[in-house]
């Protein structure tokens, strides 16, 4: 088992052409994001439009540059890249805001409302990738034969200190068919036969909304994603400097990496009692951290409560937990060869 885990999280060297890959992600991002970016900003202040720039194609050209393969030029409707890697983009960075006081939409770098002078805005922060399955094969291709998923999100490190001027881009990926990330390929499976099935045998004229995978939620974490970049732009609205944070080479191995760290907060007291109930005394103290030694004669329990962060281990106690959907407007499908 350990061997297969180890082959299903390893990029296929052979297909990794592109160099130079950190010089040519911070140039494509200058280029492709962040001086049109600064353009838009500009003439947002004159047209009163919105100043947000979609990143999925832009997306596609830095998820090559990560992952060091090329794309098959076949825009949105085959392989994203030639390994047949799948690549999803979201942006959180200028999302359009409401005035709270008369519910007129106010751009990300208004202070105040442009209708009525209100300072009570809220800022959203709520963009999340999209998997749309609408069929067997749909779900065969996305959880079987898609060997790795590359999730880009653009978004802003500092969005509860209100500091709109520091943005941030990262990768993360999950492989759906390695056992450490198998939540994945639950979900996916989840969402189509007890929700869109459902759904779309309730009211077979109506079709279902897409599954949405949102950053930084209980489910995206218990998939086990592993960040592959991370980069900070500073001065974002002005002069941008990229300030790189963390890459993982194109041909690294990815089951040697860890995960991103899932916050204490984000377990219901439930489901801690689920995981407490279940785990054993060394993979409690695993993530105990030197808590643990305090509560070293304690039971169970004493020792979860000096739990910060959820390690893999204990992830594999919780819940998928239940989705809920709307139905869609429009129909997409993803074009295979």
């Amino acid at each position: 088992m350990e061997r297969e885990a180890t082959h299903a999280m390893q990029p296929r060297r052979e297909l990794i052409t592109i160099r130079d890959n950190v010089a040519q992600i911070k140039q494509a991002l200058a280029d492709l994001v962040l001086q049109p970016r600064l353009s838009a900003l500009k003439w947002s202040g004159i047209t009163r439009q919105t100043p947000n720039i979609k990143v999925g194609y832009p997306g596609q050209h830095l998820a090559s540059l990560i992952a060091g393969m090329e794309g098959e030029r076949t825009g949105a409707r085959g392989n994203d890249l030639c390994d047949g890697s799948e690549v999803k983009s979201c942006s959180r960075i200028d999302q359009l805001d409401i005035c709270e006081s008369c519910g007129a939409a106010v751009a990300r770098v208004e202070l105040l409302c442009p209708a009525c002078n209100s300072d009570q805005i809220q800022r959203k922060n709520d963009s999340k990738w999209l998997f749309t399955i609408r069929s067997k094969d749909d779900l065969k291709l996305l959880t079987e034969q898609v060997p790795r998923i590359v999730f880009l999100l653009g978004d802003y490190p500092y969005f509860e200190q209100e500091n709109y001027d520091v943005l941030r881009f990262q990768a993360f990926e999950i492989w759906p068919r390695s056992p450490r990330q198998r939540r994945f390929a639950e979900l996916m499976s989840n969402y189509y036969h007890n929700i869109y099935r459902v759904h779309k045998n309730a009211s077979p004229n109506k079709t279902p909304a897409p599954k949405n995978f949102w950053p930084y939620s209980y489910q995206f974490y218990i998939c086990n994603p592993i960040r592959t970049f991370a980069c900070e732009v500073h001065d974002a609205n002005s002069r941008p400097r990229i300030s790189l944070l963390q890459y993982i080479e194109p041909d690294a191995d990815r089951s040697a990496s860890p995960s991103v760290a899932m916050p204490r907060d984000l377990i219901e007291p439930g489901e801690l009692n689920a995981i407490v109930s279940a785990a054993s005394v060394e993979e409690l103290r695993s993530d105990a951290g030197s808590g643990a030694d305090a509560a070293r004669r304690g039971s169970k329990q004493q020792i979860a409560e000096h739990i910060r962060e959820v390690g893999e281990a204990l992830r594999n106690y919780l819940p998928l937990r239940d989705d809920r959907t709307a139905s869609a407007r429009t129909r997409y499908s993803r074009r295979t060869r």
